[in-house]
């Protein structure tokens, strides 16, 4: 089985949030970067990876996504903090 992400992307330090899933964390967090897919990352400039978890399986990695869409927005920020107290973008480091 693939690998899955789920990943939490962000405006700036604790601005608009988005929540995501994907096979491929470089490749869609590239998207989401240069706007390529229109929509709320478009939209609202989201384009800092503030946060990102690995699953065995994509269906695993859906059902984390879905559970942390349905947190406050206190639970995604702690979570963030926890995982990335500066709130660096953590693209460089999963490119490299």
């Amino acid at each position: 089985m693939k690998e899955a992400y789920v990943y939490i992307m962000s405006s700036k330090r604790n601005g608009t949030l988005y929540v995501g899933v994907t096979s491929d964390l470089v490749k869609r967090v590239y998207e989401h970067k240069a706007g390529i897919i229109d929509g709320f990352t478009k939209r609202y400039r989201i384009g800092v990876l503030v946060y990102y978890e690995m699953h065995e399986s994509i269906m695993n990695a859906i059902e984390r996504e879905k559970q942390l869409k349905k947190w406050n927005r206190d639970w995604k920020i702690a979570i963030i903090e926890k995982f990335n107290p500066t709130w660096q973008d953590l693209y460089d480091s999963i490119t490299q």
